[in-house]
């Protein structure tokens, strides 16, 4: 099924057939070949209680007129007018969706065959979890770890936990910050209630930020090792792009300025800004010091309306200070290097988490 629609007219409506299980979200942007990869990783899923859900953002490449959906018994393409963002499509997503998780992927992933099974074992062990992160790996080099899970510095820099590192270095299942927008698992109608990604982000880390309102909603979030899916991180937008960097530099700003406690802003800003000029210096060694400039300035421009609108922020926090910083690390050097941060699981992880993280 393929439609049409603009931002400014009637939403499509959801599918009128029976609840499923999940709802797969891609949101495509000029994905070119990678797109049908990641559509065709699901026509293997060893577990098909699924909906396909793709949303194109007014590519100019062609890559959703070619799309071939068939074998998977529902999936729909739906084409935006105006590329919308990353925030907006996936929380249009979310609202036709039926599943009760949302699981999305990226244009550029594949899933691996037993990827959907692996969730839905997961999302049954640990009953108590709304939120799960998948392992990542390469596209290109399955030996070298593309994600396990995004993990947050205390002072406000987030960064892909264990990127670029060997396979041998992926951790066990545990608990994460927040899971990677390339390969998340929300229960629906948390994600909802929440009001989905931040819009205003367009893209970059929208992950984290909602992570960060889950975290303080005393919603933890479980790595699963076992969960897998390949992924070419950054093919699209590229890694050090002018659009990448701006956007990554503005919104870091924002999750940080709208989500930390006051008492750990004021405790943690000299640092934040310390190593704030330090990445503006680091951009110059990697020739994106013009747009790491710029997304600084409007990130901080642009605080006073971020900071006064109140969606997108959780007024009441649900969890103590001391159970939010352990989801944290202390430690920049975990950051420079892009090392993992996951915890153990508590022994008892098998019975709900929420409450016990809560407390």
């Amino acid at each position: 099924m393929t439609e049409s629609i603009s931002p400014a007219s009637a939403a499509p409506k959801p599918f009128k057939s029976s609840a499923i299980s999940f709802s797969v979200i891609i949101v495509n942007y000029n994905g070119g070949a990678y797109l049908q990869a990641a559509v065709d990783s699901l026509k293997t899923q060893t577990l098909q209680d699924f909906e396909l859900i793709v949303i194109d953002n007014a590519s100019t490449d062609g890559s959703p007129d070619t799309l071939d959906l068939s074998g998977i018994a529902q999936a729909r393409l739906i084409k935006n007018s105006d590329n919308v963002g990353f925030a907006v499509a996936n929380n249009q997503a979310a609202n036709l969706a039926r599943g009760q998780w949302l699981v999305l992927l990226n244009p550029d992933a594949t899933a691996s065959a037993n990827w959907l099974e692996k969730l839905q074992a997961a999302s049954r062990r640990y009953a108590g979890c709304h939120v799960f992160a998948s392992t990542q790996y390469c596209l290109d080099d399955p030996d070298m770890l593309d994600g396990a899970g995004d993990a947050y510095l205390i002072f406000g820099i987030p960064w892909r936990g264990g990127f670029g590192h060997p396979a041998s270095k992926l951790p066990d299942t545990g608990l994460c910050f927040s899971p990677c927008g390339a390969a998340a698992m929300y229960d629906r109608e948390l994600f909802l209630r929440i009001g989905g990604f931040d819009e205003r982000f367009f893209c970059y880390c929208e992950d984290v930020d909602i992570g960060f309102r889950l975290q303080l909603e005393g919603e933890p979030c479980v790595f699963l090792k076992d969960a897998v899916v390949h992924h070419a991180g950054s093919a699209i937008s590229g890694r050090h792009s002018a659009f990448s960097s701006y956007h990554g530099t503005r919104n870091r700003i924002w999750t940080y300025a709208k989500n930390m406690p006051t008492p750990l802003l004021v405790l943690t800003a000299p640092v934040h800004l310390v190593l704030s000029v330090y990445l503006i210096f680091r951009s110059a060694m990697i020739g994106c010091f013009k747009p790491t400039l710029r997304g600084t300035w409007h990130g901080v421009r642009d605080l006073p309306a971020i900071l006064s609108d109140p969606r997108w922020r959780v007024r009441k926090r649900k969890r103590s200070m001391m159970d939010l910083l352990r989801t944290m690390t202390w430690n920049p050097l975990r950051m420079n290097q892009r090392l993992p941060h996951v915890r153990p699981l508590p022994s008892d992880a098998d019975q709900p988490l929420i409450a016990r993280e809560a407390h």
